[in-house]
């Protein structure tokens, strides 16, 4: 696997791949990887010749109150999970090469910034929105993976491709989960003693509002009353959000009546937070 860490070398190197009729897979990570990014890698190298993987942990998305500096990092087990899932360029840039001295330019992503993930962090999305673009235009993909774990990430993703005319097909691949339900998440390494077991009730909530949909029950505000008592249970620090959108557009759905209704939900256990969702049909 070869490691690349300037964004010019990159550049070249994605230029070179494309003439000699290459095709280029993206998986833009911020690294301490685990199988929910492997399972990205390998569907990548399922669509395209050579896969790029993309470690960088981007401060442009980070609030000032956020976990930056502390986001976990280990680029030896990086390395190794990545080459054993079939990528085979690393692009490691610092910040420095990143966002060069004098960089003012911001991408605006729309109302759909902010809502939910975005009132809850403001201008994040502004942040992965460039952040992305800027990934697009270094390492010059066919293709980029994404998880449908950040469901609004890939919505705004998805819109901003379509929006500025990117010629790169975007991927959403389904949530890669712990055996007892817990959604994979670099993030899952904050949780300290019981926590871990209380975070549980982000699935079972979710778990929850599939089987009523499938009775029959079409009341939002029904299964959300339920769905609180369940995250309750967990003994959360807090309930940033419950909310059901539409797949298709994130409008707010005042009732479930299509097979593309999308619940997701942020919730805090001690110092972290967690998100996660879930897509419920209507038989």
């Amino acid at each position: 696997m070869e490691i690349v860490k300037v964004v010019a070398d990159m550049q070249r190197r994605g230029e070179t791949l494309r003439n000699q009729g290459s095709r280029i897979g993206l998986v833009p990570t911020m690294g301490y990887l685990h199988e929910g990014h492997a399972s990205l890698i390998r569907k990548a190298k399922e669509l395209s010749d050579v896969v790029v993987t993309s470690i960088f942990v981007n401060p442009t998305q980070f609030g000032p109150d956020e976990d930056f500096e502390r986001y976990p990092r280990d680029f030896e087990r990086d390395k190794a999970i990545a080459a054993k899932s079939g990528a085979d360029i690393l692009f490691c840039p610092e910040p420095a090469e990143m966002y060069q001295e004098g960089y003012r330019t911001v991408v605006e992503p729309g109302a759909v910034s902010t809502i939910l993930e975005g009132n809850i962090r403001p201008n994040h999305f502004r942040g992965v929105a460039a952040v992305v673009a800027k990934l697009f235009n270094i390492t010059k993909p066919h293709v980029a993976v994404f998880g449908q774990k950040d469901a609004q990430q890939a919505f705004i993703i998805q819109q901003m491709v379509r929006d500025l005319n990117f010629d790169v097909l975007v991927v959403v691949a389904p949530i890669v989960r712990e055996q007892d339900g817990l959604a994979m998440s670099s993030r899952n390494v904050y949780l300290k003693g019981d926590e871990r077991k209380n975070a549980l009730v982000l699935s079972r909530s979710l778990v929850h509002a599939g089987e009523r949909v499938k009775t029959g029950e079409t009341s939002v505000k029904k299964i959300k009353e339920e769905m609180l008592k369940i995250l309750s249970g967990g003994n959360p620090t807090s309930i940033d959000y419950i909310a059901f959108v539409h797949l298709k557009t994130f409008e707010e759905a005042q009732t479930i009546e299509s097979p593309d209704v999308l619940i997701v939900l942020a919730v805090r256990f001690g110092t972290t937070r967690l998100i996660d969702n879930a897509i419920v049909s209507v038989n």
